[in-house]
């Protein structure tokens, strides 16, 4: 009786195993490599901008999700200042400060 092979390392028994995880992980940054940005519309832009104007005036917490080659990453805080020809705005988060590049946000939400 054949057994069934458990996976495709099996069959490959010349391979050594740092052979092995250089191929997992050169896939796994493919996969990082292969995303992009998403490209915004005016539309999106414009809610993306009543929504910082409405957490600069009122003081209410809101979320950033910026966009990273690996994973997006969400800030919440409450923005202090929009510094619209330097493309930042300044969140405070907590006890911290940090200025957020304008082109890195994909997302805002209350």
């Amino acid at each position: 009786m054949v057994k069934k092979l458990e996976s495709i390392w099996d069959c490959s028994r010349m391979m050594l195993p740092e052979h092995k995880l250089r191929i997992i992980s050169d896939e796994r940054g493919q996969q990082w490599r292969d995303r992009k940005k998403p490209v915004l519309d005016a539309q999106e832009w414009e809610l993306i901008d009543q929504v910082l104007t409405y957490s600069k005036r009122y003081r209410e917490q809101i979320t950033i999700t910026q966009f990273e080659p690996v994973q997006d990453i969400k800030i919440r805080g409450v923005v202090m200042a929009i510094a619209r020809q330097l493309r930042r705005i300044k969140l405070q988060m907590e006890n911290d400060y940090d200025w957020i590049n304008i082109d890195d946000v994909i997302q805002v939400t209350t």
